[in-house]
């Protein structure tokens, strides 16, 4: 173990480096000095028990104290300058908008997309909030700007980075998360070092004047410049479906790539493919390296130009984590091999990890850092021992290298997979296994010498794109094909950290048992191996076999030894495997979640025994008038999947037993279609009617076509979900009228039912006003033994005709919640309701205000529950 942990000094320091930024970061100061004391002890430890050097211990101690003391300091200085105007905004309510005026410099690329356009700006002066604010060594702000007409699109896609710029409009708070687990956009923005957004208007309310001197930025808009055309190029190769696709395959830009193809290809764990990583450098060294060799240059002036050649190429693909680690590591192997010091892999993914987040420790945040180094982590540690169990079969080396990687790479990204996309597609190997080898070595070389080949000779470049195109047709098939196949994909709930902790270190230690169980003649030993192998003219004999009895030089009980602790392994491995997909197999408890879906409706239930209900889905209502196509994005913002599938699968919703639909309005109908395309399905109850609007018919064609039972429910009816959930309908009213009436006016047909979970009762109203009301209360005058309720869902957003006081009287619940959107323009709630359901003694909940209400019920009692 000495010498094993001595002959890596570098790996041991940068996973002490890792080790000592997450724990600043996720533990904030005093609970890295905590976890430094702690790493102080182990350094002493396993200096005292010759598991490491006193020198190798004090070292990694110093990684450890130097990478937490810089993310604390780097926490403490990522402020806004802006304080003046930041104690105004945590004074006021939530959203509030400052009017403001900022002059800077435009520092990253800008997307423009529909009726907007977004880029960043470093401001050297701001004057919001009737003062001129101070903005020290500058201040970052995230501008979105509306575009108003047509033309303004070329307009703001003629910026380009590096360009001063005068923008007036309104200073704002990044959006925090409103749903447990939702998104935090403003944290997101704080690891970018931005805190505010400035939303504009309109071209006119925008200066851009060309920077007339040459600075960083404006070197990085030239080539922001150099990646868009070439962009464009490659459009004009491609047909419109494929040119997003080949734009991100080769140059990494996303904004062309359709949305349906970017989600299948998630849907099959192949997103990396699109991500330039060492996949796209190997390629890029590789054809680079083979036209150097035709140029007859010498193999040292390659690597030099090699050299010159890995920074500008990291630039041009976008300078992603991903890209920027195989970068650096192709950097550092080519100075290595030059100088004759080339070991293996791991000193140069440390180098590089070391190099990252010593430059910007918020690197560690990213999603792609974290995958790129643990999958290539996991590739030097794994293929060796996984390609010892394939056999050496003559000519088909490449496949079973081809086999170790993916199971390998497979393996590593397993559980960060889950952790940030809640998904895992039991197809995901055999499509990677497949396609990323035909992707990487035939569509992206012949796209990439296309896109080079066409300044030149056009039409050779034209028919070269055609013949990728072909693979392309074949690729998106195959994915559709595959990705259809729901049954095989399946939804994980979120796991805690330190379950995909214990999963990595398990199959790590795994790896290492696993190498160190078969011998190095093991290949040889399942490897068919016969004179011919070394002797083609010897006569045909049988495989040679190790005679019977012959002991090899690992004895008898060192193997039997070795194959329990891998055995023991293995199975706390599945164990870990099996807790990610049944968390909480024996927890009783109800849950009832009110989402923030903004102006909209949408609840989840979890019911005693683990099934779940969802009442309504939100949906997102937009306005286009003819002639206002070109407003439409790329992949406009939809609740359903933007909102409420994301939160139902980082809650492990792996289907849903009951969607109800207590009316068919857009803003609770329209985000449904999402989340039936994304999770199974069982019933639909929803009110028996029908509306002639296009929201409502593509959500019935839809469930009709998945095959999905609908139940028309009216009063009276009642259904025990398990011994501890029953529901209850209270409207509409029975009638006999055949068929499925239509009902355009859907508020008053909402469906209204009591659940009950333990002893403890919710009331859904859907949308209905006070006439409805009163004629349910009718209905029920006669029901003296009538159970008040504990939770009051607001009918209709807390509208002014609607929950009035004999309602209140009737039901006497004990708290109330308001779906309501923050920035609604009907004036919702009105403060009749307001004051009508606090004066009813209920403890009103807002979605506008608090965000996500949420419910925990057990035997007992009930109480307010933030997961």
């Amino acid at each position: 173990m000495l010498r094993a942990m001595n002959r890596r000094p570098l790996v041991w320091f940068a996973a002490s480096w890792v080790g000592g930024s997450a724990a600043a970061a996720g533990l904030g100061l005093r609970g890295a000095m905590l976890a430094g004391g702690a790493a102080a002890l182990l350094a002493v430890a396993a200096s005292a028990g010759r598991l490491a050097t006193g020198r190798l211990a004090a070292l990694c101690l110093l990684a450890f104290c130097l990478a937490a003391g810089q993310r604390l300091w780097a926490d403490e200085r990522n402020a806004t300058s802006l304080t003046p105007l930041l104690a105004a905004a945590e004074a006021a309510e939530p959203g509030a908008a400052f009017v403001a005026a900022a002059s800077g410099t435009i520092v990253s690329a800008v997307e423009v997309d529909g009726d907007r356009a977004m880029f960043r700006m470093k401001a050297d002066a701001v004057h919001a909030g009737g003062i001129a604010q101070p903005v020290g060594a500058g201040e970052l702000l995230q501008v979105q700007l509306r575009l108003v007409a047509q033309p303004e699109q070329e307009i703001a896609a003629a910026w380009q980075r590096g360009d001063r710029i005068d923008v007036a409009g309104e200073l704002t708070r990044p959006a925090e998360a409103t749903n447990s687990g939702g998104f935090d956009y403003r944290r997101y923005l704080s690891s970018q070092r931005i805190h505010w957004l400035l939303r504009s208007k309109g071209a006119a309310s925008v200066t851009v004047v060309p920077e007339a001197t040459w600075n960083a930025a404006a070197l990085l808009g030239r080539i922001d410049a150099a990646r868009a055309g070439l962009g464009a190029r490659l459009a004009e190769l491609y047909p419109a479906h494929q040119s997003g696709y080949m734009q991100g395959l080769i140059l990494g830009l996303r904004e062309g790539l359709d949305p349906d193809t970017f989600n299948e290809f998630a849907k099959l764990g192949l997103t990396h493919i699109l991500a330039i990583s060492g996949l796209h450098v190997a390629v890029f060294m590789v054809m680079l390296g083979g036209l150097l060799k035709l140029l007859r240059i010498s193999r040292e002036r390659s690597q030099l130009s090699l050299m010159a050649a890995i920074p500008f190429y990291v630039l041009l693909t976008g300078a992603s984590p991903s890209v920027l680690r195989a970068g650096i590591m192709a950097i550092l192997g080519l100075i290595a091999a030059r100088l004759g010091k080339l070991k293996d892999g791991m000193h140069l993914l440390a180098a590089a990890a070391v190099a990252i987040l010593a430059y910007d420790p918020y690197f560690l945040d990213s999603v792609s850092f974290q995958l790129s180094f643990a999958v290539t982590f996991g590739l030097i540690c794994g293929v060796p021992p996984l390609r010892r169990l394939l056999p050496r079969i003559r000519g088909f080396g490449w496949l079973c290298d081809l086999v170790a990687v993916t199971v390998a790479a497979q393996l590593v990204s397993f559980p960060l997979t889950i952790y940030y996309f809640n998904q895992f597609h039991l197809l995901s190997l055999a499509a990677n296994l497949v396609l990323v080898p035909f992707i990487s070595f035939v569509v992206m070389p012949i796209g990439t010498a296309a896109l080079l080949l066409s300044p030149l000779w056009f039409w050779g470049a034209k028919k070269l794109a055609d013949l990728s195109a072909i693979g392309n047709d074949w690729t998106f098939r195959l994915v559709e094909k595959l990705a259809t196949a729901g049954s095989l994909r399946l939804i994980w709930e979120t796991p805690p950290l330190w379950w995909v902790a214990a999963y990595l270190s398990v199959l790590f230690l795994l790896f290492r048992q696993l190498y160190a169980r078969i011998p190095a003649d093991f290949q040889e030993a399942i490897t068919e191996r016969t004179p011919q192998d070394d002797d083609p003219t010897a006569p045909l004999t049988t495989p040679h076999t190790r005679p019977m009895g012959q002991e090899d030089n690992y004895g008898h009980g060192a193997r039997l030894g070795k194959s329990r602790r891998f055995f023991y392994s293995a199975a706390l491995l599945v164990v870990l495997i099996a807790y990610a997909y049944y968390p909480d197999p024996f927890d009783r408890a109800a849950t009832v979640s009110f989402l923030d879906v903004g102006q909209g409706d949408s609840a989840l239930i979890r019911t005693p025994t683990g099934r779940h209900i969802l009442v309504d889905g939100g949906g997102t209502i937009t306005y286009r008038k003819p002639g206002e196509e070109w407003k439409e994005r790329s992949d406009p913002f939809e609740v359903g999947k933007k909102v409420v599938v994301p939160l139902l699968m980082k809650r492990g919703v792996k289907q849903i037993d009951a969607l109800v639909i207590t009316h068919l309005d857009s803003d609770h109908i329209r985000g449904l279609a999402a989340v039936v395309e994304a999770i199974p399905v069982r019933a639909v109850w929803w009110n028996g009617t029908m509306k002639e609007s296009e929201d409502a018919e593509s959500l019935m064609s839809l469930l009709i076509e998945a095959d999905i039972p609908l139940y028309a429910l009216q009063a009276g009816d009642a259904a025990e979900i398990d011994v501890s959930a029953k529901v209850s309908v209270f409207w509409p009213p029975r009638s006999g009228q055949a068929g499925v009436p239509i009902i355009d006016e859907q508020n008053e047909s909402s469906l209204v039912f009591t659940l009950d979970l333990y002893d403890r009762r919710f009331l859904f109203t859907g949308d209905i006003g006070t006439r409805t009301e009163e004629a349910i209360l009718t209905a029920i005058e006669e029901k003296t033994n009538l159970k008040t309720v504990d939770v009051m869902k607001v009918a209709h957003h807390g509208s002014r005709y609607s929950t009035g006081e004999p309602w209140l009287h009737v039901w006497k619940p004990t708290a109330a919640v308001i779906s309501v959107g923050q920035y609604n323009t009907y004036g919702h709630p009105h403060p009749d309701v307001l004051r009508r359901t606090s004066g009813s003694g209920a403890a009103v909940w807002r979605t506008d205000l608090t965000g996500e209400a949420a419910f925990r019920i057990t035997p007992r009692g009930l109480s307010y529950w933030m997961k």
